[in-house]
């Protein structure tokens, strides 16, 4: 028997047609199913027979994590489209179809693409079930992988930390807020699926569509630059804000296939993209399913394998370390190629005894072999004048020590000099 295929391409004039050929002749190539909806070709996906999917862009319900679980399930995908129909080739394209051909390409050009999409697969699908969320990268499956870094793409900073508050979203957003200051195009994303206060912080308003109506899009297939432009706020002329979900207990709808599409877009938005992450990496939902499992933090798994730089923002005090270690052991284990740069939030001297810099340098080596942590000052007194005033530290305490060195953090980040003295608070007034 030649290779496996499955199809869903019904209600198309050609399909009957199509079938009859790569039956028929020596393609090397036999359909072992023609699904009748999405439901039918995810289940026979499931089952193990069949190693490609043909289908096309007019299958119902067709959307990114239905390509995503096909993927995962070791289906390699080819897409087929009427002839001249270019919103059907862009769709099936955004959906993260590798192999895409007009159905009038014939029967041999089609066998070979199913043949070419399951030798671009090659093992990876055999090392992700169905809720991993590596699965989820759109590039897994394709035949020839894009570059990991092509010029002119954004740079994805994730900034993540354990439970326990230990300031996350006021370095994501700072963090951010200044890039946008030194002139770089700059996107902020709130991707905390536990509970979202980007958009508390900044003043903005709550209901927006934010995140949510991106990862629509993006599972859609319909997610472009210009329809995420339109998504986010334009808190700057240097800063777009994707605010959060507004109620923690729509998380499902941040799927870890969506929230990479919609890292790949905001990457064409900005030059540097910063991700505001939930705390939780635990996978234990698997255990609970037989099927395929909706993950509550496999977004967050899935933003912090695609970033470029992972910040692991942690307290300052021996309780918040001592969270710091366990949560980098846990990174870890759930991404061992991920390694992430420590931002010691909110330093004093109050509750380290000695030189608080070189004791919790010392702390974090030997405990988690963290080499040149950053520490970043603790100023209540400016954190709380920006969370009352809606508004970030720069626009409130431009001459605040802690702003200074989120300043000098995100310059770093960018590659780019951050100005110092008056120059830089010059530049604030105006920003």
């Amino acid at each position: 028997m030649g290779l496996p295929v499955l199809t869903a391409v019904t209600g198309a004039t050609w399909e009957a047609d199509l079938v009859g050929e790569l039956d028929r002749a020596d393609h090397g190539v036999t359909v072992v199913r023609r699904c009748v909806d999405l439901a039918e070709l995810l289940a026979a996906a499931a089952s193990g027979t069949a190693r490609a999917a043909l289908l096309s862009a007019e299958l119902r319900r067709l959307d990114r994590d239905a390509v995503t679980r096909l993927r995962a399930a070791g289906i390699a995908v080819v897409g087929l489209f009427d002839p001249g129909d270019q919103v059907a080739e862009t769709r099936l394209r955004a959906l993260g179809v590798g192999q895409v051909l007009p159905a009038d390409a014939g029967a041999d050009l089609i066998a070979a693409a199913l043949r070419d999409a399951v030798g671009g697969l090659g093992e990876a699908s055999v090392r992700f079930d169905l809720g991993d969320p590596g699965a989820a990268r759109p590039r897994l499956g394709l035949p020839t992988p894009a570059p990991a870094q092509p010029v002119g793409r954004g740079r994805i900073v994730a900034v993540w930390g354990p439970t326990g508050s230990p300031g996350r979203t006021t370095v994501a957003v700072n963090l951010a807020d200044e890039a946008g200051r030194l002139a770089i195009p700059t996107m902020l994303i709130d991707a905390d699926v536990y509970g979202g206060v980007v958009a508390q912080y900044l003043g903005l308003l709550d209901e927006s569509p934010g995140v949510a109506a991106a990862a629509r899009s993006a599972t859609a297939g319909t997610l472009d630059a210009g329809a995420l432009a339109r998504i986010a706020w334009a808190v700057s002329p240097n800063l777009r804000v994707l605010t959060g979900l507004s109620r923690a207990d729509r998380w499902p709808e941040l799927r870890p296939s969506s929230m990479t599409a919609v890292l790949e877009r905001s990457r064409e938005l900005a030059a540097v993209v910063v991700l505001d992450c939930g705390f939780c990496l635990e996978q234990d939902e698997e255990l609970s399913y037989d099927t395929a499992a909706p993950r509550r933090n496999g977004a967050t798994l899935a933003l912090l394998a695609a970033a470029d730089v992972v910040l692991c923002v942690s307290g300052a005090d021996p309780v918040a370390l001592q969270r710091t270690v366990r949560a980098l052991v846990e990174l870890r284990e759930a991404l061992p190629d991920v390694a992430p740069r420590v931002v010691v939030n909110r330093t004093r001297s109050v509750v380290v005894p000695g030189d608080v810099h070189r004791e919790i340098a010392g702390a974090l080596n030997r405990f988690a072999g963290v080499r040149d942590p950053v520490f970043l000052p603790q100023d209540a007194k400016a954190t709380d004048a920006a969370l009352a005033a809606g508004r970030t530290l720069a626009e409130v305490a431009s001459g605040s020590a802690l702003r200074a060195a989120l300043r000098d953090l995100a310059g770093s980040l960018a590659g780019v000099s951050a100005p110092t003295g008056q120059r830089a608070r010059r530049r604030s007034r105006q920003g």
